[in-house]
């Protein structure tokens, strides 16, 4: 079915991001899985063609853009064709929104240019061994000194975490306060006592460098503080929905991805003296996938509306967040069944995408967590 809630320019737009994937990315992802991390290089050809932070205002190097139609765009595209590492969408759906709303004109000239040109990779560190999901059990602190503040403490499964130039920090400036003592900071690559543990060794998604940073006191200027101190908490709930609405846009473009790649299996694929495809077993089940993901396409196109309206909710964008990731699961496991053996190959891309798509239902809030969301806003006692 047609989508429509993209214009003209939006499609325009999608050509260009999926002819850079194509061009720029997929002829590296053999290397980059073999590598476990993508090269600089991918992030300012990126910059160049306009794919980074076009949040920013003009004036600082940005396009002054705020459409998250944009953002499904990319994301979605980098999934479909297959690219693999590249954390554009941390980037410019999660981290972008704090550096465009919260920084001062000092703090925009500063990052702003070489966010949107691909010279400073950012990363934002939020869950700690002993606090995921729930924000705030953070134990990370920040104590004013003077013209600075003291930051102690570590952090964990940071997206872009080796590869990271500026690093969103969020530490408990009032540790006494609970959630309201959170304040969010901008800590630079090179700021003493800022140290990365090695690449940690995931399941899935290989070639994205995901991290463990540790803050020992390190000294981090009261102008990097984002935003008013104590009201970091507030500043990251804010930012959940499109978080969330990324993890949409990423199962959307997966399924998409292993779905096209299965049809061509199907088709090709002989097993008694005939393609595999025209199997009664296989056909119910390719007809069952076709459908599942315009289903989700359509549910991420109106969350998509509602999320540019400003209406949607937490709890519906933690519904569809935990719906979608779920479906991703089944969707990518039933392609993969189809492959048989083959499909259990490291070599085949197919597998690939059944590895990488297990965390989706872990970040940005465990699914649990997302049942627990909507669950409460049911008024059920």
């Amino acid at each position: 079915m047609k989508r429509v809630t993209f214009t003209e320019s939006h499609e325009d737009f999608r050509q260009l991001a999926r002819r850079f994937f194509l061009t720029e990315c997929v002829p590296h992802v053999a290397k980059w899985e073999h590598d476990g991390i993508v090269d600089r290089d991918v992030w300012l050809k990126a910059g160049a063609q306009g794919l980074l932070g076009w949040q920013a205002p003009v004036e600082f190097g940005g396009l002054g853009i705020d459409d998250f139609r944009y953002n499904a765009i990319v994301t979605e595209e980098m999934n479909t064709t297959g690219t693999v590492g590249v954390g554009f969408t941390a980037h410019n759906n999660v981290i972008a929104p704090y550096l465009v709303r919260l920084t001062n004109d000092e703090q925009k000239a500063r990052w702003l240019p070489g966010f949107s040109a691909g010279e400073l990779i950012s990363a934002i560190a939020i869950t700690e061994p002993s606090a995921g999901s729930d924000m705030a059990a953070i134990k990370t602190t920040a104590k004013r000194d003077g013209d600075h503040y003291v930051l102690n403490g570590s952090k964990t499964f940071i997206t872009n975490g080796i590869l990271a130039d500026i690093v969103v920090v969020a530490a408990k400036t009032s540790p006494d306060e609970g959630h309201r003592g959170i304040s969010l900071f901008v800590v630079e690559r090179d700021m003493p006592g800022f140290t990365r543990g090695p690449k940690l060794d995931k399941v899935g998604q290989r070639s994205r460098d995901t991290a463990e940073l540790f803050f020992d006191n390190v000294k981090v200027p009261v102008a990097n503080l984002l935003g008013q101190e104590n009201r970091g908490f507030y500043y990251l709930v804010q930012n959940l929905p499109e978080e969330r609405m990324s993890a949409v846009f990423i199962g959307v473009g997966t399924m998409r991805r292993a779905f096209d790649l299965t049809l061509e299996h199907v088709r090709n694929r002989e097993v008694f003296g005939a393609p595999l495809g025209a199997l009664q077993a296989t056909r119910f089940t390719m007809a069952e996938l076709h459908t599942e993901i315009q289903a989700a396409e359509a549910y991420a196109d109106t969350a998509l509306v509602s999320l540019l309206a400003g209406e949607l909710s937490p709890a519906d964008a933690a519904g569809i967040k935990y719906w979608m990731t779920d479906l991703q699961c089944s969707v990518v496991d039933r392609c993969l069944q189809l492959f048989g053996g083959y499909g259990y190959m490291n070599e085949y891309e197919i597998a690939r995408l059944w590895r990488d798509s297990r965390v989706q239902r872990i970040y940005a809030g465990s699914n649990e967590i997302m049942k627990e969301i909507v669950g409460r806003s049911l008024e059920l006692a």
